[in-house]
C-alpha cells in the first residue's frame, strides 16, 4: 500500500475535478433537517425501551436514557435555535427551515414521543415491574407501616432541606434551577380568605423514587413531600399541589475576544447556572388552567412551551431502579478481554507494551476489548518507567481525579518527566469538572493547556517520547474516544497504538501547534481539521467515485456537513456504492432516484453506544484504505474543532475494521434502515445477526485462540 498521506490526500491545495451538472432537488428534498432527525434518533433510543422482547430493566434503563437525551436537546438544541430567533438571524437551515419553522416542528414531533414515553412507562413498564416484584406505589395506597417509614425519611432527610418559597407582592417569584423538580403549592390562609402560591424544590440530591425497607417498593419523592405539606405550611388550608420542572437554555459560547480562556469558561458555567432564559415547562396532568397561566408567565413562555405529562416528570430518574441488583432482569455484565498481543506472558505478571508496539501496531476495540489493560497500562507503565522523558495527552473528557491515567500523569510529573495535558475545558456539561482536575495536575507539575479560544480540542491523541539505547523513540495512541475508563465500557471505540516513527513526527508537531505558535498545515500521515481533514475527505470521495468499482463504506456518529453530503450524492451519481452507518443525525437523503440511488443509510442503536468513526474507500477489504479518528461529518468537526484521523496501514489490523464493518452491515437485530422519504424503519430480523453480541463472541474467540 503507497503512502496515501503525501501522494494523495494532504496536499498543498487540493483540485476537485468539475462535478457533473445535476438537477438540484429543492433544499427540503436535498437535506433532512438535523435537529428532527436528531429526535429521530431518539425515537430509536425509545423504541427499545418499547421492546417487550428486551430483559425489564435493560428497557428501563433505555427510558432513562430517552429522558435525559430529550433533557440535552431542549438545553443545547432548542435553546440554540431561540438565540437564533431573538437575535433576529433570518439564515435558514440546510433543508430550508426558518428557527421558528424547526421549533414547531420539535414542538410537534416531542410532544408525540413524550405521549409515547408516559405510555410505555405507565401501561406497560410499571405492571411488568410489579410483575417481577419491583412496585412503584402511590401514597395512598401504603399501609401504616411504610407511611410510619417514610415519616422518619421526610423528617430527618427532606424536610431540613426544603424551602417553601411565597410568591406575592413582598416576595418574587424565585429562579426556578435547571431541570429540577418542583411543586407549586396553593394554600388558602382561613384567616384572611387569601389565596396564595408557593414554590418547593425538591431536594435534587435524595433519590428520585424513594425504597420502602422491603427493597421492592418505590415511592415518587414528590408524592413524600406533597403527603407533609401540613408540615410546611402550618395553619393553612392546602387547595392543591402540582408537579413542575423547568428547561433553561444551556447553548452559551465563549468570547471570541477573550484572553483568558480558563475566566471564559467559568463565565459560561456562571451563566449557565443562572440562565434567565426558560424554553420548556413540563406539568403533570393535575395543573390547573390558573397554575399554567401563573407558571408561563413569569417564566416567559408561551402555550407552544407547555408539555403536559402523563405520569411522573423526569424519568431519568429511572436509573436507580435499573440499577437495582436484579441480574435475572438485566443483560449479562460483560467483562472486556485483554486484546492477546496486550495478555502478559505465561509466568509473568504484565506486558512491556513498548516492547510489543516495536514489533508492530496495535487495534484496540473498547468495549469488547480492556480499556484498563491497553490504554491505562501504556500510560501507567509509561508513567512509571525512568526511561521515559515526555508525556504529552490531550483529554476531552475523562472520568476525574480518580481517574488512573490522571493519577499517572501526576506521579510521571512529580517524578520529573515532562508531561503536557491539553484539556479541553469547553467540553459540554464537564466544564466544571474539567477545571477541578486540571487544577489539581497543575499543582502536581503537570504543564496544562487548555486549548484554543473558538476551537475546541476534540482528537483523542497520546505521544510518549522514551530514550531507548542513545535514541529517541516515540509511541503513540490515536483514537475515537476519550480517556474514560467509565465510558470506554458502555462506549464502542477503536484506538490504534503505534511505535510508527512518522506517526511520531506527526504527533509531535501536532502537540507543538496545539501548545505554541506553530502553524502546522501538513503532516505525513495524520488527517488534521480544521486545516486538511476536509479537503482529504473531499478528494479521497472524488477518487473513489472515478473508479470502475467505486466503494465507499463511512461509520461516524453523525452526518450533517452539506458540503460533505454534495460529495457523497456526486459520488453516487457517478455509480459509486455508498454504506453508510450513521448511528446519530444524518442529513443525507438516501435512495433518491438521480440524486443517490446507490447510498444506503443504517443506524445501530443497541447496549452499547456506537461511537467509533471508521472511513473506508475501495471495494476489496484488503486493499482498501481505512482511517479511523474522532471527526464525525459535521460543520464543528471539520471547521471549528481540532480532530485528528489516522490511517490503518497494517493489513491485519484492516481486517479487523473490515470485520467490525462487515458485522455492522449484517446486523438484522439492531439495525435500522433510512429511507429516501427521511423515515427510519427497523430491520426485520432474518439471520439473527446482533452487532454487539457479534463483535463479543469475536472478541471472546481471539482471546481464546492466543
Amino acid at each position: 500500500m503507497h503512502d496515501v498521506a503525501r501522494e494523495q490526500i494532504v496536499p498543498a491545495a487540493v483540485e476537485r475535478a468539475p462535478a457533473p451538472q445535476i438537477e438540484r432537488a429543492s433544499q427540503s428534498g436535498r437535506y433532512i433537517n438535523r435537529e428532527l432527525s436528531l429526535l429521530d434518533f431518539n425515537a430509536r433510543v425509545l423504541a427499545l425501551a418499547e421492546d417487550p422482547s428486551r430483559l425489564l430493566l435493560e428497557r428501563v434503563r433505555f427510558l432513562a436514557i430517552f429522558s435525559r437525551n430529550i433533557d440535552e436537546f431542549f438545553q443545547v438544541r432548542v435553546g440554540g435555535l431561540l438565540t437564533q430567533r431573538q437575535a433576529g438571524i433570518e439564515a435558514v437551515s440546510p433543508d430550508g427551515m426558518t428557527a421558528s419553522e424547526q421549533l414547531a416542528a420539535i414542538r410537534e414531533r416531542v410532544r408525540s414521543l413524550v405521549d409515547r414515553e408516559s405510555r410505555v412507562f405507565v401501561d406497560e413498564l410499571v405492571p411488568a415491574l410489579e410483575a417481577a416484584r419491583i412496585e412503584f406505589v402511590a401514597w395512598e395506597d401504603l399501609d401504616d407501616v411504610a407511611h410510619g417509614h417514610l415519616d422518619r425519611v421526610f423528617e430527618e432527610q427532606i424536610f431540613p432541606v426544603l424551602t417553601p418559597l411565597a410568591v406575592d407582592p413582598a416576595h418574587p417569584f424565585p429562579y426556578i434551577s435547571n431541570l429540577s423538580l418542583n411543586l407549586v403549592v396553593v394554600v388558602n390562609d382561613p384567616q384572611t380568605l387569601e389565596r396564595r402560591v408557593a414554590r418547593l424544590k425538591v431536594p435534587p440530591l435524595l433519590p428520585r423514587f424513594l425504597a420502602l425497607p422491603d427493597a421492592q417498593r418505590f415511592v415518587a419523592i414528590e408524592q413524600v413531600i406533597a403527603a407533609h405539606l401540613t408540615r410546611l405550611f402550618p395553619g393553612t388550608d392546602i387547595e392543591s399541589h402540582h408537579v413542575f420542572r423547568v428547561t433553561r437554555n444551556a447553548d452559551f459560547q465563549l468570547e471570541e475576544e477573550a484572553e483568558d480562556l480558563l475566566e471564559a469558561v467559568q463565565g459560561v458555567l456562571h451563566r449557565r447556572r443562572r440562565s434567565p432564559e426558560a424554553v420548556r415547562l413540563e406539568l403533570d396532568r393535575t395543573a390547573t388552567p390558573e397554575v399554567i397561566s401563573v407558571l408561563t408567565r413569569e417564566l416567559e413562555l408561551t402555550d407552544d412551551d407547555v408539555f403536559i405529562v402523563d405520569g411522573p416528570l423526569d424519568l431519568g430518574g429511572l436509573f436507580g431502579i435499573a440499577a437495582l441488583d436484579r441480574p435475572d432482569l438485566k443483560e449479562p455484565a460483560w467483562t472486556p478481554v485483554v486484546p492477546p498481543r496486550l495478555a502478559a506472558p505465561a509466568g509473568e505478571s504484565s506486558v512491556d507494551i513498548f516492547r510489543v508496539l516495536r514489533a508492530g501496531p496495535v487495534l484496540v476495540h473498547h468495549p469488547y476489548e480492556s480499556f484498563e489493560a491497553s490504554i491505562e497500562a501504556l500510560v501507567e507503565q509509561a508513567a512509571s518507567d525512568p526511561q521515559v522523558l515526555a508525556i504529552k495527552q490531550s483529554l476531552y473528557r475523562t472520568s476525574g481525579p480518580v481517574s488512573p491515567i490522571v493519577r499517572a500523569l501526576a506521579h510521571a510529573a512529580e517524578s520529573g518527566k515532562q508531561v503536557v495535558a491539553l484539556i479541553e475545558l469547553t467540553a459540554r456539561f464537564d466544564e466544571q469538572a474539567n477545571i477541578a482536575w486540571a487544577q489539581m495536575l497543575e499543582e502536581a507539575g503537570v504543564h496544562v493547556v487548555y486549548g484554543i479560544v473558538g476551537l475546541k480540542t476534540h482528537g483523542k491523541v497520546t505521544l510518549i517520547v522514551r530514550q531507548e539505547a542513545g535514541v529517541i523513540r516515540r509511541y503513540c495512541h490515536i483514537g475515537t474516544g476519550n480517556y474514560n475508563r467509565d465510558t470506554a465500557r458502555i462506549y464502542e471505540d477503536i484506538g490504534l497504538l503505534s511505535a510508527d516513527p512518522q506517526l511520531g513526527s506527526d504527533l509531535s508537531e501536532l502537540f507543538n501547534s496545539l501548545t505554541g505558535y506553530s502553524r502546522q498545515q501538513r503532516y505525513r500521515r495524520l488527517l488534521v481539521a480544521p486545516e486538511g481533514l476536509r479537503k482529504a475527505l473531499l478528494r479521497m470521495i472524488d477518487a473513489e467515485s472515478r473508479k470502475p468499482r467505486g466503494h465507499i463504506t463511512i461509520k461516524v456518529n453523525s452526518l450533517t456537513d452539506p458540503g460533505m453530503i454534495d460529495a457523497l450524492y456526486e459520488a453516487s451519481q457517478r455509480g459509486a456504492q455508498i454504506d453508510l452507518i450513521v448511528r446519530g443525525m444524518c442529513s443525507l437523503r438516501p435512495g433518491v432516484p438521480g440524486m443517490s440511488e446507490t447510498i444506503t443509510v443504517r443506524s445501530i442503536v443497541g447496549r452499547y453506544l456506537e461511537h467509533s468513526r471508521i472511513y473506508r474507500f475501495g471495494s476489496d477489504r484488503v486493499e482498501a484504505e481505512y482511517f479511523i479518528g474522532s471527526a464525525d461529518l459535521m460543520h464543528r468537526n471539520l471547521d471549528q474543532r481540532v480532530e485528528v484521523v489516522v490511517p490503518v496501514l497494517t493489513e491485519q489490523l484492516r481486517l479487523r475494521l473490515a470485520e467490525v464493518l462487515d458485522v455492522c452491515l449484517s446486523d438484522d437485530e439492531l439495525a435500522w434502515e433510512l429511507d429516501s422519504e427521511g423515515n427510519w424503519h427497523k430491520l426485520p430480523a432474518v439471520r439473527g445477526i446482533a452487532t454487539q453480541a457479534r463483535l463479543q463472541e469475536l472478541a471472546l474467540h481471539r482471546s481464546a485462540a492466543m
